[in-house]
């Protein structure tokens, strides 16, 4: 006979002061984060207790909190700490612990059917496409991050100009496909080619300017010379924030181009896109309402907690043709739970979906776009603060323009060859990292390595890039013997 014991707690009251004291603690850790180094090494007996092996009998959630409070919250990532600035990392807010219990306690497939969760994430769209200025036609999906948003929308692209056939027949015996993106583009639009079939030779990398923008006569010359090769152009992108240094293309230009050649228009928007909400800032994305398509991420300078991007579709159908499928057992209906047509499954390749929704509808309620634009406006005042501190030190060189929210710089004692510079920037950073003082990351500027420091953390504070700078000096210091 079946033991019919469910999951649940046997008591319910016991669990419930559990489930209080793990939430208070949880606050308490992001209340006080930042007087904990930015990051901390795993130490060895924790790595080691993660080998440990299958287990098959249960632990009392009390042994399991308390372990989790003392082995991996003072070993995370570091980005909800004020000193994070590597790579592109969102910080994250206290309020999106709320969210994050009722959609776990409502535990919702937003594959489909007629449920209030799709609701909620068909708001977000609706909200999504008024703040970019999309037209009433336009849709969209929430996903992973960007990656993913773009994989769509690529394919999206791929159908529209190429044909719906492609679905059944492929790429092969086809008219070769080829598009456009700048060099500083993110590997992500390559990686989409490759599992898109096109190949990551198919996507043309176009030189730059002075500024880090895609160069429009070397775009315009590479087209040229694909048609000239019976070759089949069907997708421009344009970077808003691209991902070295923050640039920003010509956005109108690019939609320009792509219609007058008929290419479809998609930009990549991960964390630039943010800026229409800054009215300081949204003029620089110009353009960017053109698109076809869009992708960015709520979980950058939005601050929703990992993970939450979004794709945005001018046509709502384009992705839906791209990717619809309904087999006898996913059969809509009028009424009942069965309805609620078209589902999302239709627009994208996953049926069982998360209710990601539900955090970001609550993130955009809560603080309003007005608010969180503001951090978007501060983010880059602070960028140019840093970038200030940069030019008026002699021992440290700034390698890039300034164009949103992104500082890239190195320290240079003076008589260092260029292999020597790039190893003692990137021994400052370990350092930095190491002593818990900052997170920066590092990349190549025209070849030279740089420390990178991007702002997309509404706890940043001036004091906190003053002291970054300070930081490099002694650090870069210590190391030469300065």
């Amino acid at each position: 006979m079946p033991k019919e014991r469910s999951l649940d707690p046997e008591n319910w009251n016991a669990f419930r002061a559990q489930a209080h004291a793990a939430l208070d603690q949880a606050i308490s850790h992001l209340q006080h984060r930042s007087d904990a180094p930015v990051w901390r090494q795993t130490p060895a007996p924790v790595r080691a207790a993660l080998q440990a092996a299958l287990p098959l009998e249960g632990t009392d959630p009390e042994v399991l909190v308390a372990r989790i409070c003392r082995d991996f919250l003072p070993h995370d990532i570091g980005n909800t700490h004020p000193r994070f600035y590597g790579w592109v990392h969102g910080s994250g807010t206290a309020d999106a612990i709320l969210p994050e219990i009722f959609a776990a306690v409502m535990n919702a497939n937003l594959g489909g059917r007629d449920h209030v969760a799709n609701l909620v994430e068909k708001q977000v769209i609706q909200w999504c496409r008024e703040m970019v200025d999309f037209p009433e036609t336009a849709g969209g999906l929430v996903v992973s991050g960007t990656s993913m948003a773009t994989v769509l929308a690529v394919k999206a692209a791929r159908e529209k100009i190429g044909g719906l056939a492609l679905r059944q027949t492929g790429l092969a015996g086809t008219r070769a496909l080829v598009g456009y993106a700048s060099v500083e583009a993110h590997s992500c639009i390559a990686r989409a080619f490759d599992i898109l079939g096109l190949g990551k030779a198919a996507l043309r990398a176009i030189p730059s300017d002075a500024d880090f923008r895609m160069d429009i006569a070397a775009l315009e010359a590479a087209i040229a010379a694909d048609l000239n090769a019976g070759l089949q152009p069907f997708c421009l992108i344009g970077t808003a924030g691209a991902v070295n240094v923050g640039a920003i293309d010509p956005l109108d230009r690019l939609a320009d181009i792509a219609a007058r050649t008929g290419m479809w228009f998609h930009v990549d928007g991960a964390f630039g896109a943010m800026g229409v909400l800054s009215p300081a800032i949204r003029p620089l994305l110009a353009g960017i309402e053109r698109a076809d398509s869009l992708a960015f991420d709520f979980h950058k300078w939005m601050h929703v907690t990992y993970d939450a991007g979004f794709v945005l579709v001018r046509q709502a159908e384009d992705l839906r043709h791209a990717f619809s499928e309904r087999p006898a057992y996913l059969e809509g209906a009028e009424r009942g739970l069965a309805a609620g047509n078209p589902w999302f499954c239709e627009y994208g390749p996953e049926l069982s979906r998360g209710f990601r929704a539900l955090k970001i509808w609550y993130h955009m309620a809560r603080f309003g776009l007005t608010r969180i634009g503001e951090k978007v406006a501060d983010n880059c005042a602070q960028t140019q603060h840093l970038a200030a501190l940069v030019r008026d030190h002699a021992a440290l060189d700034l390698l890039a323009p300034v164009a949103l929210n992104i500082v890239c710089f190195r320290f240079d004692p003076g008589s260092m060859d260029e292999a020597a510079l790039d190893a003692l920037n990137g021994e400052i950073v370990i350092a930095l990292q190491e002593r818990g003082l900052a997170a920066p990351s590092t990349t190549r500027i025209r070849g030279q390595l740089a420390i990178r420091v991007n702002l997309t953390n509404h706890r940043t504070k001036l004091a906190d890039l003053d002291a970054l700078v300070a930081d490099v000096l002694r650090i870069g210091c210590e190391i030469t013997g300065g």
